[in-house]
């Protein structure tokens, strides 16, 4: 189907700086977070309080998740035009939080590349209604009661009716030219998972689940709040088969206000402007939304809801999406059909 707007009608209402990286912007940032998340450390170390705890854990699961960020930037090639700097430092953003930088932006690209797509899309792709219907009990409390926990199950067996690995070099995930640099992914991950390891051994259990797991935990939350509300909203369209095209699908995502967050993560609430140009910069996102906002009306969605209220929304009305039809959007599913 022809889409509604072309890449390069779209392009051409965005300034051109937008589209440029800044390496002392992106390693700014880049050093910031871990600057901050490395100050949160020491706070929780000296003051050495069980009181200060739960402010510990959210703050720097939250700089985690201001890391990962950054670290996607390198995966779209935005952090710098230099390819050696991008891997290097998406591994040096990725492997502490224990996501495989290559195998995660290989599944990532699939997932701009069919952004909205039943079939093909990789993030929060919908379930039909026999799909619901026919799925088992535990299939079902994964998907819709604890979503916001199962991001590290979906990096070694990835989401329904994808089959693949992020870690393994041979996995369906990985095109040949691309298995190379997934084994340096899996590699460094060994290495972190080598020295938690070592903090368990050292440390104890109890050090360990306060001091990483916790925090990482939270990130997990951060990460699958976020990317489960740009692309689960029952205002969201979903295509099938030659209805789908690229730009249609990337505006099928909506942005969403984070508040005082909005900073703190880089921006990713702006969420339409990334899908359609995803070599766009974090700290341009805004500039370029402007034209853009302006020029696309009411086709540019975005909304000031609150988190939560979309949160609970979402969670209460997209269950399933019709077995047939080429344009079709989330609903709850009719329980009176056999």
């Amino acid at each position: 189907m022809k889409p509604s707007y072309s890449v390069s009608e779209l392009k051409n209402q965005i300034p051109e700086l937008a589209f440029q990286p800044s390496l002392f912007l992106s390693l700014f940032y880049f050093f910031f977070d871990i600057g901050i998340l490395a100050l949160i450390y020491l706070a929780a170390f000296h003051l050495n309080s069980v009181w200060f705890l739960p402010f510990f854990w959210f703050a720097s699961g939250t700089m985690m998740w201001a890391l990962f960020v950054v670290g996607h930037d390198c995966g779209h090639g935005s952090f710098s035009k230099v390819r050696w700097l991008n891997f290097f430092i998406g591994h040096l953003a990725h492997t502490p939080i224990l996501v495989p930088f290559h195998g995660w932006k290989v599944s990532h690209r699939t997932h701009h590349n069919n952004t909205g797509n039943i079939d093909k899309d990789e993030s929060w792709h919908p379930l039909t209604e026999d799909q619901y219907k026919n799925a088992d009990a535990l299939t079902l409390f994964a998907r819709f009661k604890l979503f916001l926990f199962v991001f590290p199950l979906y990096l070694f067996v990835r989401s329904t009716g994808r089959d693949g690995s992020h870690f393994h070099p041979n996995s369906p995930l990985f095109p040949d030219g691309e298995r190379k640099n997934a084994l340096i992914s899996t590699i460094w991950i060994l290495a972190m998972a080598s020295f938690l390891s070592w903090i368990v051994w050292q440390y104890g259990v109890l050090f360990f689940i306060t001091y990483y797991f916790i925090p990482y935990t939270v990130f997990v939350v951060w990460l699958s709040l976020v990317t489960y509300l740009h692309h689960t909203d029952v205002s969201l369209p979903w295509y099938r088969g030659d209805a789908w095209n690229y730009v249609d699908g990337a505006l099928s995502t909506i942005d969403r206000s984070y508040g005082i967050f909005e900073n703190i993560h880089h921006n990713i609430g702006t969420h339409v402007v990334h899908h359609l140009f995803p070599t766009i910069p974090h700290y341009r996102l805004k500039l370029a939304k402007q034209g853009l906002k302006e020029y696309l009306g009411e086709d540019y969605r975005e909304t000031k809801e609150s988190v939560w209220a979309s949160l609970f929304k979402s969670m209460r009305e997209c269950i399933v999406v019709p077995n047939e039809g080429t344009k079709v959007f989330y609903k709850k599913p009719d329980l009176t059909q056999n």
